[in-house]
């Protein structure tokens, strides 16, 4: 959470430093033109990839299967595009990143593998709290528990 909030507070002020250092270096009307440029180019490539996804998405519903992929992907496409929108020129390349579909696959499988992890840590846990409850999932195994009574002869 802290680790966040530090990105949170640096990060506009990494981009405004890599600002005025191109703007010192190849002039003040370069430098916006460059980033109205990008927020150009951001809009219509997430116009594009989008419209591609969907259609993707959208032909895989048609065969009766699940589109995660393509939802996966078109999060990156609307990421990707919303950080080329923003003015800054480390936002662009994250958003660029995001746009690539070489990168966009490896962030879609990495994404999935964070999220299988994550999803197999809740389980555990909610398996153990059922285990300690007493109750159970149905069709899962019931833990081995002896039930007795004992005393205590001094």
């Amino acid at each position: 959470m802290r680790v966040f909030l530090l990105l949170f507070l640096l990060f506009p002020i990494l981009e405004l430093a890599l600002l005025i250092k191109v703007g010192g270096a190849i002039g003040v009307l370069p430098t916006l033109l460059l980033v109205i440029a990008t927020a150009i180019l951001g809009s219509v490539l997430l116009r594009v990839a989008g419209v591609a996804t969907a259609w993707r998405a959208r032909e895989k519903m048609a065969r009766g299967e699940l589109p995660e992929e393509e939802m996966l992907e078109g999060l990156l496409i609307a990421v990707g595009g919303g950080l080329l929108l923003l003015p800054g020129f480390i936002s662009d390349i994250f958003g660029v990143l995001c746009l690539i579909p070489f990168t966009r696959r490896l962030l879609v499988a990495k994404l999935r593998q964070r999220v299988a992890e994550q999803a197999m840590r809740q389980r555990a846990f909610a398996d153990d709290l059922a285990a300690r409850s007493g109750r159970t999932r149905p069709g899962a195994a019931r833990p081995n528990v002896l039930d007795g009574e004992y005393e205590r002869h001094d």
